[in-house]
């Protein structure tokens, strides 16, 4: 967690992003570092936990994070949370809370809010689209001989 602190520290006195550190660490050893760099590179996706995610797949070559932890400065969003049930860690720590968060202008609430919602009464119109087209790939992917499962 000293490092991911330290990550979010420099991130913010640096001035290239948010106050958000995260390090995924395997046996003992991080293999995987993020921070937020979401106004550097125009990227809302950017979040620390996610570039840790793709940092330690990357460099341990494989999508999932097996028997590794994840070390957030912050309780990871919703779309961190997703993100990381998918890589599958073992656990996560986390420092600060999405209260904390929200008290200094990052709140995730209202993606909460809108989960929970039907489909059709979110903020965002999602209009189904040319659905029986994509299933076709679905079938595909279905019946493919060489896919990998995940």
């Amino acid at each position: 967690m000293d490092e991911a602190i330290r990550l979010a520290k420099e991130n913010v006195t640096s001035g290239l992003g948010g106050p958000f550190g995260a390090v995924i660490v395997k046996d003992g050893k991080i293999i995987g570092r993020g921070v937020n760099r979401v106004t550097t590179n125009n990227d809302p996706t950017a979040h620390a936990e996610v570039i840790a995610i793709r940092d330690a797949c990357k460099n341990i070559q494989s999508f999932q994070l097996e028997n590794c932890e994840v070390y957030t400065t912050c309780e990871p969003c919703p779309m961190c949370l997703g993100a990381i049930y998918w890589a599958r860690p073992e656990k996560v720590y986390y420092a600060s809370t999405q209260f904390d968060a929200a008290a200094i202008n990052f709140d995730d609430s209202f993606i909460y809010l809108e989960i929970e919602k039907n489909i059709d009464q979110r903020s965002i119109k999602f209009i189904p689209f040319m659905r029986e087209e994509a299933q076709d790939v679905f079938y595909l992917w279905q019946n493919a001989q060489n896919k990998i499962e995940y």
